[in-house]
């Protein structure tokens, strides 16, 4: 009901509650202590090796001894291990088996220590890009310190604070996607923030995203490459002016080089990568040298072999497995995350700072949809939001109007769900042929990365830049 009644809303009303979505959103992420966090997570962009690795060491044992106690699902299974004999000591990480997000989605409660109040913490609903819901719960506190990571390693590095201008392409369905005419974004001025739809982009309408870039004089935008990637291709294609902003930061999905150069060239300034999940376990951004830093506050990372969970050797590539030092209150231990990456065995970086360095991220690989009008639409994971008993699921374009969605249900999934999925997904990408097939499991290309997205349409508008 209230999503109607926004998108039937005069634009003054949309802004006047995304404003209101914005303050709330604030007042959770930054306080009295914002300033501080930040400028000791610069200071401590100089530590050494060995000092990391002290900080880590006790921050990690705390988080442990806490979710060995205090958390109802680690603790039982604590519990059944001792009473078959198993003395292995929960101090060690690698005594923690591999937890997967299956397990967490089936009850999350169960990972909330039980000292906190679930209903006074901040839920958030994720998808990912595998498309299997959870639900995260977050305190004020984690929330504030990832946020102020966010604010060190990401604006301050690149000149910027929280209070400059900003805008993003994200997932919001901020305007209809039946909207044939701008504004397709609103403005959220409780955080400075121009949120532009990522569903409407096409030759047709980049004049007007680029327009209002400059009408609400923006300083950088962060968003999806695949739709950063349109928006600067069909800008050139169409001899568009840059639009006056000094830096685009990439976030969410993949970046390859081509989208790289086409998103510097159409935008008129450089472009610099981020990693990050909403679980908070593992950040990670891009120095002005174009070298990918850990965030080692948020959490102690693992890479293990794809068939069995012993660590890989150096500088080789492997599955992602992250224990989260941030939420201490949702701890989430040897937490699969589902991508693959290889660490360097380096810290040294031209920048000069000496935060652990990300060699290659090889997992979050998704195809963009060509929408019948000609939109480009990158992601499409909220469609599939924690509300919906779904384990997997995957967007297969099988022709330009076409479009399989295979779902791996779990209970109660039926004939509801699955129009819920086809309304949610027509929203996003207009009138097309949606057909929904439940299926046992979905299969993982060669080296194990799971496709959320697949487009069997050539002649893409993304991927055939160059």
């Amino acid at each position: 009901m209230l999503k109607l009644l926004y998108d039937n809303s005069p634009y003054p009303l949309r802004v006047l509650a995304a404003s209101a979505y914005g303050l709330r959103v604030r007042q959770w992420r930054y306080g009295r202590k914002t300033t501080g966090l930040v400028d000791t997570a610069l200071e401590r962009d100089g530590w050494s090796a060995d000092r990391w690795n002290a900080w880590q060491k006790d921050r990690l044992a705390y988080i442990l001894h806490r979710a060995a106690t205090k958390v109802p699902c680690y603790r039982a299974m604590w519990e059944s291990r001792r009473r078959a004999g198993d003395n292995s000591s929960c101090e060690v990480l690698e005594n923690w088996p591999v937890l997967k997000k299956e397990t967490v989605r089936r009850n999350p409660a169960a990972f909330v220590a039980d000292d906190c109040d679930a209903d006074k913490m901040y839920r958030e609903q994720t998808s990912g890009t595998t498309g299997t819901p959870l639900a995260l719960l977050h305190s004020r506190e984690t929330l504030r310190q990832w946020y102020a990571l966010f604010d060190a390693r990401v604006r301050e590095w690149n000149g910027f604070s929280r209070n400059d201008r900003w805008a993003i392409i994200g997932g919001q369905l901020v305007a209809p996607v039946r909207q044939v005419r701008p504004p397709y974004w609103v403005w959220n001025a409780a955080l400075k923030q121009l949120y532009l739809s990522a569903y409407h982009i096409s030759a047709r309408t980049v004049s007007d995203y680029f327009s209002a870039l400059r009408t609400y004089r923006v300083r950088y935008i962060l968003g999806y490459p695949s739709a950063l990637a349109a928006l600067a291709q069909h800008a050139r294609r169409h001899g568009i002016p840059t639009p006056g902003i000094q830096l685009v930061i990439s976030n969410a999905e993949p970046l390859y080089d081509y989208q790289r150069e086409s998103i510097a060239r159409g935008f008129g300034c450089p472009v610099r990568d981020t990693y990050g999940m909403a679980e908070y376990t593992c950040g990670a951004s891009e120095c002005t040298e174009g070298t990918m830093h850990l965030w080692p506050e948020a959490g102690v990372c693992e890479v293990l072999e794809d068939d069995a969970d012993v660590p890989v050797l150096a500088g080789q590539s492997g599955r992602l497995i992250a224990t989260g030092l941030l939420n201490s209150d949702m701890p989430l231990v040897r937490y699969e995350v589902g991508d693959r990456i290889t660490l360097s065995d380096s810290s040294d970086c031209a920048c000069g700072r000496c935060l652990p360095i990300i060699q290659s991220i090889e997992g979050r690989s998704d195809d963009a949809i060509v929408t019948p009008d000609g939109r480009s639409v990158g992601r499409l994971d909220p469609v599939f939001k924690a509300d919906l008993p779904v384990i997997e699921a995957q967007i297969i374009q099988e022709e330009h109007d076409r479009l399989r969605v295979r779902i791996v249900p779990s209970a109660p999934f039926n004939g509801k769900h699955s129009s819920e999925i086809v309304r949610r997904l027509t929203e996003r990408v207009g009138p097309m042929h949606i057909d929904v097939e439940l299926v046992d499991r979905i299969e993982r290309t060669k080296n194990g990365k799971f496709r959320a997205v697949i487009s069997k349409v050539k002649n893409s508008p993304v991927h055939e830049f160059t």
